[in-house]
């Protein structure tokens, strides 16, 4: 397994708005078509919207976030995972931890020390996913969903999956 992450553009695009979640997943992250609009409607460099390949198959999505004003009101910048798409077929195969990890690496590159996530809380969301990868509550909620964090020192490496 060689995954790797592109840009979205006109070529792949069809292939990133053809990643859709398992059915019971789909009420706790948006489909990447709505992703791309809000990354389309943010400013320039706040959105980081990647296809994850694996050789040539399109097998997710994920959307960072990049020094967003956390509250609104310009006293708080963060940057983390926004969205995360893993296709129906292809969840299990280390490419959630791929994504985290490759978001981790960025957020790095640009001298960030710690990457924000939120999720959806309950039985068939992604809590377990990202306490396992050593998110922790904020105690925080951010429309409704549960805020973590990953201090980006203790974040996985990108080991190709």
């Amino acid at each position: 397994m060689t995954p790797r992450l592109e840009q979205v553009t006109p070529r792949n695009f069809d292939a990133a708005t053809g990643i859709h979640v398992r059915p019971d997943q789909e009420h706790a992250v948006s489909p990447v078509m709505q992703s791309l609009a809000e990354a389309y409607v943010h400013p320039a460099g706040v959105a980081w919207p990647r296809l994850i390949v694996d050789e040539d198959r399109p097998v997710g999505f994920l959307m960072a976030f990049l020094d967003i004003d956390w509250h609104g009101d310009g006293t708080v910048f963060r940057s983390g995972l926004w969205r995360l798409n893993i296709a129906a077929g292809e969840q299990g195969r280390g490419y959630g931890r791929f994504a985290v990890a490759s978001v981790a690496e960025e957020i790095r590159r640009r001298g960030g020390k710690e990457l924000h996530v939120t999720w959806h809380p309950g039985p068939t969301g992604p809590e377990g996913f990202y306490l396992g990868l050593g998110f922790r509550r904020t105690g925080e909620t951010s429309g409704g969903q549960t805020v973590g964090v990953l201090e980006l020192d203790r974040a996985p490496e990108p080991d190709g999956a």
